[in-house]
């Protein structure tokens, strides 16, 4: 018997799920198509109340599907006037032209108003729809359709307690892993089965890399990495980036996100993808390391939680990087070593939001996963207590958490108060 494996399971299916767009917009859109269809009619006056890691997060990206809009106010009218709830993360699925037409004249209108909202969570946003006599409000916490309130004309009619962790009570726990037993459950499960676990990441995920490095988006950086670098680590970091611009600058693709991040779910996916295509291994080997790749992105992120000044592309890049450790042929020791190395690396990345340049920090993450994947395999590893390392792999990854989560939130209000001076 497998330790853990239902629960590993369990995770993969919550925190693999797909998503048009990046999350944050998505979020506020899901919001506003839920609040819309229980007003019944359109609001005159829009207002948002929002932590400042979801403003930071959604003030420069593009939202999917509204022909290049920008912005939490798009988000926003984009959920009201086309959105629809049932489809979570792809509630912008099915906006149509003249969805469009009367997004532009509602923002034209300013019924949107901002403000940021004094809270403890990265994660946390009111959103309030009203008429001159009626009025909804929605309020989600920790997760992006984590709805924790909704009041009618004052009436609460959904109410649940909020954690701090944003698990808590609504997903599986996981306390319980730790390097060595996510390696021991992807090199023992039935491979069939992670197929079916994973397959649509696969799909979806190299269908907008193709897409990036196929049209013009952004800087066009996945062709230029291609055209420079054209080895089977350039392909990998060329392939990943190219998706990622492609997603921030509104390709109507949807991925298969991580923990709440499409560019996460990118780093953590495409670079095993292109490095099994170029290596010849097989399906099993395949979602094999996927696996591994995966639930190390997942186990990094319980400890610095769904948005940080911390980028958590970093994370997916240092999961991916051990993943292919593990394909060549390394140890377990070897795939703890690539952990460490890589965030001994890359760990002092900010995440300045959500924009076209994540797809170049992907492809720092990449690189820097890759030299770490060289040193492993030579069994070369930073040593312990160098800097923020800890005694052994999964102690610095809680380290890396703490840094996250408790000591960059200076640098993440400093970040946000920079971008709204602009």
């Amino acid at each position: 018997m497998i330790d853990n494996e239902l629960e590993f399971y369990q995770i993969l299916r919550e925190e693999l799920i797909p998503a048009l767009g990046c999350t944050e917009p998505i979020s506020i859109a899901y919001a506003a198509a839920k609040a819309r269809e229980i007003l019944g009619e359109a609001p005159d006056h829009i207002h948002i109340y929002a932590s400042g890691g979801l403003i930071k997060n959604i003030r420069c990206v593009t939202v999917p599907n509204t022909g290049g809009l920008i912005g939490i106010k798009a988000s926003a009218i984009a959920g009201v006037v086309g959105g629809n709830s049932s489809k979570e993360l792809q509630v912008l699925e099915d906006i149509s032209p003249e969805d469009r037409i009367q997004m532009r004249l509602l923002l034209a209108q300013n019924i949107t108003t901002v403000d940021l909202l004094e809270t403890k969570l990265n994660l946390h946003f009111i959103l309030k729809l009203g008429t001159n006599h009626q009025y909804v409000e929605v309020e989600v916490k920790n997760l992006h359709t984590n709805i924790t309130k909704i009041v009618h004309n004052g009436t609460i009619i959904h109410e649940e307690e909020g954690s701090l962790r944003f698990y808590q009570g609504k997903m599986t726990n996981r306390d319980f892993m730790t390097i060595e037993g996510i390696v021991n459950f992807a090199s023992n499960t039935d491979w069939q089965r992670l197929k079916k676990a994973l397959h649509r990441q696969v799909e979806y995920n190299m269908a907008i890399a193709y897409e990036g490095l196929t049209n013009p988006y952004g800087v066009s950086i996945g062709n230029s990495i291609l055209k420079h670098y054209p080895t089977v680590y350039g392909k990998m970091k060329g392939h990943a980036a190219a998706a990622s611009e492609a997603r921030m600058c509104g390709s109507d693709l949807p991925v298969i996100t991580n923990s709440g991040s499409g560019n996460q779910g990118i780093a953590a996916s495409i670079p095993i993808v292109v490095y099994a295509q170029e290596m010849n291994l097989s399906e099993e080997q395949l979602y094999r390391g996927l696996a591994i790749s995966n639930l190390l992105t997942i186990y990094q992120k319980n400890y610095i939680g769904r948005l940080s000044a911390f980028c958590g592309a970093i994370s997916a890049c240092a999961g991916a990087g051990a993943a292919v450790t593990y394909l060549a042929g390394g140890t377990l020791e070897q795939v703890k070593m690539t952990v460490t190395n890589a965030l001994a690396d890359a760990s002092g990345i900010v995440c300045d939001g959500a924009k076209a340049s994540c797809a170049s920090k992907i492809a720092t993450g990449i690189e820097a996963a890759c030299v770490s994947h060289f040193l492993a395999m030579e069994n070369k590893s930073y040593q312990p207590f160098a800097g923020f390392l800890g005694e052994d792999a999964d102690k610095t990854i809680q380290a890396v958490g703490r840094i996250a989560s408790e000591g960059m939130k200076d640098t993440d209000r400093v970040i946000l108060n920079i971008m709204l001076e602009k």
